[in-house]
């Protein structure tokens, strides 16, 4: 690690920051600067936590060497900074020989999702000209009679993103689009394929059903997903994973299928003569 990219990451920390509380917050910027009635929404609280994010970055930064730290690979192999992992932590998220754990929860909210996306895949309100999702998308943006708010209104913008979908008819294609994912994102897991980004895509779904108002079964699902996006190594290592993974590998270490390493049993090749 250097200096200047704990300045970034510092930078990237506290903007962040302030991303969250713009989007999932509204007010805690332009809110009441000191409010004795509401303390803890006060905006003064925002620019303090703020401060000590650039704070924390800038004092980290000031103990390190302008060219980072320098290490001995033969005789540290440590990431320098880097806090261990509980043992059984490290066993139940790495170790092939625990990824029977994850079965139960890969088949549950597998199973879950299957079900969701089947029958919708069978249903014309989703398949011919989505209807469904329609009604859906109408039912989160009304306002109940005696409240202030619709489903969708915690958050304006949400709420302003439902009605422009629904004003530009995407219903009809982007019902589709959900009762496919859904099917695709139970048999993943349900097969152990691709389990990570099969589980990452349910959770946004759950997220998303959840900012519409649904409950259901979204609390439940989104937070057993979240776990299994953490166990991706090992997740799917009973099912197709156990190859997949191995053949594709990940973005930061090439799988069998992109390397073209030679092997000690292929003798490297003979120059020809001149």
């Amino acid at each position: 690690m250097t200096r200047n990219r704990t300045y970034l990451l510092t930078a990237a920390s506290a903007g962040l920051y302030a991303l969250l509380c713009w989007v999932f917050a509204d007010g805690l910027f332009t809110g009441k600067f000191w409010n004795s009635d509401a303390i803890a929404t006060s905006s003064v609280w925002t620019y303090v936590m703020l401060a000590a994010i650039i704070a924390a970055g800038y004092y980290q930064a000031q103990r390190l060497p302008a060219d980072g730290i320098v290490t001995k690979p033969q005789i540290d192999t440590t990431t320098p900074g880097q806090v261990d992992d509980p043992v059984a932590w490290k066993l139940l998220m790495g170790n092939a020989f625990w990824a029977i754990i994850w079965l139960p929860l890969r088949f549950f909210v597998g199973r879950e999702w299957v079900a969701a996306g089947e029958h919708k895949l069978r249903d014309d309100a989703w398949m011919k000209g989505g209807t469904a999702l329609k009604a859906y998308w109408e039912r989160a943006t009304a306002v109940p009679e005696g409240r202030t708010t619709s489903a969708s209104g915690t958050y304006a913008w949400f709420n302003d993103f439902l009605k422009y979908m629904l004003d530009h008819e995407w219903y009809t294609w982007f019902a589709k689009v959900i009762a496919v994912g859904e099917f695709l994102v139970g048999a993943g897991l349900i097969v152990g394929a691709l389990v990570g980004i099969a589980a990452f895509f349910g959770t946004m779904m759950n997220f998303n059903f959840q900012l519409a108002g649904s409950a259901s079964t979204n609390p439940v699902l989104f937070g057993l997903g979240v776990f299994i996006v953490l166990g991706w190594k090992v997740a799917g290592y009973w099912g197709l994973d156990r190859v997949l993974l191995a053949s594709l590998g990940t973005p930061w270490k090439l799988g069998r299928l992109f390397r073209h390493e030679q092997t000690l049993d292929t003798p490297p090749p003979r120059a020809s003569a001149a």
